[in-house]
């Protein structure tokens, strides 16, 4: 009965320390959170659960290192906001995945980002297909942001199905080949005509509404 008492005493007691210490910290969504700010959360969530789960622990011993960690954050939270450079080293950079409608490979990995990764991305803002997408941007907390096309501007698709991708990475994708009902050699002979002949110099391609988008590997 005691150690029962005492476990819930803990976790009222250390919930109670956490509430305090997160809005120290400040607000910001869950999807802002920075790669530090995420650390140091897993951190105190770490510490305050080996408190509870362990009774032989001094409760000090558990609330000083999470009280510790707040003072880093906040200050290196107030660096951030002195310095643009600092910021940019703890939280990093945003990176342009798609500039005026090309897809840039290289920024892409460098982030150890995939077209799986930016087309969910894309679907989740209710973007159809890249070809709608003037700008992408991928923010240092890991979301996307898009810039669409204008209505009318040069290249841009008619009202359509989600893009299914034929070829990513210089790979053609047969099962979504299958269920456009077409085939390998039809894919490559339409490309051909196209003008473009070797398939592996293709980071993307997708076909809707009778035609393709198709954006190249971006040359070394």
């Amino acid at each position: 009965m005691e150690d029962f008492l005492t476990i819930l005493f803990r976790t009222l007691f250390l919930y109670a320390v956490i509430l305090v210490i997160f809005r120290s910290m400040g607000k910001r969504e869950i999807g802002e959170l920075s790669i530090l700010d995420l650390v140091v959360f897993i951190m105190i969530g770490e510490l305050a659960v080996v408190a509870i789960e362990r009774p032989s622990v001094k409760l000090f011993h558990a609330v000083l290192p999470m009280f510790l960690l707040m003072i880093i954050q906040i200050v290196m939270a107030l660096l951030s906001l002195k310095s643009k450079r600092f910021r940019d080293m703890v939280d990093g950079k945003p990176t342009v995945i798609i500039n005026r409608g090309k897809v840039d490979e290289d920024a892409m990995r460098k982030q150890r980002y995939n077209f799986d990764d930016l087309l969910t991305q894309l679907r989740e803002k209710d973007i159809r297909s890249i070809a709608d997408v003037e700008f992408a941007i991928l923010e240092s907390s890991g979301s996307l942001s898009v810039i669409e096309r204008q209505k009318g501007s040069q290249n841009e698709p008619k009202n359509g199905d989600i893009t299914i991708p034929l070829i990513m990475d210089g790979t053609i994708d047969e099962e979504n080949l299958k269920k456009i009902n077409k085939t390998n050699l039809w894919l490559r002979q339409e490309l051909k005509k196209k003008g473009y002949r070797d398939i592996k110099k293709i980071s993307f391609c997708s076909y809707e509404n009778g035609k393709f988008f198709i954006d190249l590997l971006d040359e070394e």
